[in-house]
């Protein structure tokens, strides 16, 4: 590539410091954006042609000129340095060095400003499509776990105190929903994204009458922005997809939380396979989680990245300033650290071997103490009275190192004369479940009918 000649030097006397050449450049980063910023190109430049800035002739060399740039810019070896500043500079140049003054013709009514509003907003669009695979893919290893494991029950917690026994079907679909929470809002993210800003110019629009419905259907957008000041100077689609983003990794991270305890020997819930385990350098027994404790880590990465563009708005003036060069580079993190959690979270969970006789075995009696309280609520006890009774015949049976599945009937009179025979019938885990099949419960019943609809909206993805 020849010597780099600034596309704004001519206001100049003097070149940058070689210090401001490297504090300026974003070419080492936003080179991610060629492809986007070679669609565009190309787009535009068939828009200049149809208002006569471009000859057939020329629309023909740029378009073979950019699709060479792209060839050559892809190479794993290409070198781009600091001087070309950012991605945008760098196409340019480079195709002026290939077709000649041609070349310089494809900047006529565009900025860097809405050049680069729109190279984002293209890299975003397949970003999120690939994302609303992989969420996908984890829908379906959920719903196929929770198929396996369709009669395994599990103690629930409230406060890390077990609270009543649930099917881990539940469980996992609890994630399930979740996450279709996330893709939703992905996609919300993107309808406010789905603008073409090309024509915007600097900030006041285009002096060229440039066609930007063709220009949007060429690029796939839906409509094109209102108001040149807004679209140079806008963020939002960035800043509500890494919001997005920081919801899933919180997600991940609170089931990683369940599954890094349950893998201890205290509780034995969980085997992760040893793919996704490590161990320790100096204690031989070890098997660390590190699969998950890094998702749970990296968590605070994608926080950072979306508190980083938030505080770099908070003071840009309208419309367009430096400091929006660094939108980017949190962009690009927090996308890649999502998609690999995604993905490294999918094949723990897929991986992993669910215990389940430890698991219901872990149950405590005292998980079914709501049971009794509803009993007694049942024949006509006032809840806060039943409650009472309950917690005391709790207490009483823990100071005597009994569960309450060891209790007799008069046990339970003793408490309450309300207690009938068939209360002695509740003390069983598979009777508390049953007795939740209302929609949306643990019960076997509703979390199979629960099971099917998410079948359903995991098939009509």
């Amino acid at each position: 590539m020849a010597a780099v000649q600034t596309p704004w030097g001519g206001r100049f006397q003097s070149a940058p410091a070689e210090l401001m050449e490297r504090f300026n450049a974003s070419i080492g980063f936003d080179r991610k954006l060629l492809e986007a910023d070679i669609a565009g190109s190309v787009a535009y430049a068939r828009a200049l042609q149809r208002v006569g800035v471009l000859s057939a002739g020329e629309l023909e060399q740029i378009e073979a000129g950019l699709k060479q740039v792209q060839e050559e810019f892809s190479a794993p070896d290409c070198a781009l340095p600091d001087a070309l500043e950012d991605i945008h500079m760098a196409v340019e140049q480079r195709l002026t060095e290939l077709i000649g003054s041609v070349g310089g013709k494809l900047h006529t009514g565009r900025s860097r400003n809405d050049q680069v509003n729109l190279d984002e907003r293209l890299y975003l669009r397949d970003a999120i499509a690939s994302l609303q695979v992989q969420i996908r893919h984890l829908q379906g290893v959920l719903l196929a776990s929770g198929e396996q494991h369709s009669r395994v029950v599990l103690p629930g917690y409230t406060h890390l105190q077990q609270a009543q026994p649930v099917l881990f079907p539940h469980y996992a679909l609890s994630l399930f929903w979740m996450l279709e929470r996330d893709r939703g809002r992905l996609e919300d993210a993107w309808r406010r994204a789905d603008f073409l800003p090309l024509g915007s110019g600097a900030l006041a629009g285009s002096a060229f009458p440039l066609d930007r419905a063709f220009l949007a259907r060429e690029l796939g957008f839906s409509q094109v922005t209102p108001n040149s000041l807004d679209a140079v100077s806008d963020r939002d689609f960035l800043l509500e997809t890494l919001s997005a983003l920081a919801i899933l990794m919180m997600h991940l991270s609170r089931f990683c939380e369940d599954l890094i305890l349950w893998s201890s020997a205290e509780f034995g819930f969980v085997e992760l396979d040893d793919l996704f385990a490590t161990g320790s350098s100096m204690m031989p027994q070890k098997k660390n989680p590190d699969a998950l404790e890094l998702v749970r880590g990296k968590t605070g990465r994608v926080y950072g990245s979306l508190m980083a563009l938030l505080t770099t708005m908070k003071a840009v003036p309208l419309t367009y300033a430096k400091d929006l060069q660094e939108d980017k580079e949190p962009l690009f993190d927090a996308l890649e650290t999502s998609a690999i959690c995604l993905e490294v979270f999918a094949g723990a969970w897929e991986s992993m071997e669910v215990c389940a006789e430890r698991m219901e075995s872990a149950v405590d009696s005292t998980a079914l103490a709501t049971d009794l309280a509803d009993y007694l609520v049942g024949q006509g006890v006032p809840f806060r009275e039943a409650h009472r009774v309950v917690g005391r015949l709790v207490r009483d049976s823990l100071e005597q190192g009994r569960a309450l599945t060891d209790l007799s009937l008069e046990e339970l009179r003793a408490h309450s004369a309300d207690f009938g025979e068939d209360a002695l019938g509740l003390l069983d885990v598979r009777q508390s479940l049953a007795r939740r099949n209302i929609e949306g419960g643990t019960g076997p019943q509703a979390v199979a009918e629960q099971m099917e609809k998410a079948r359903q909206v995991w098939a009509g993805s």
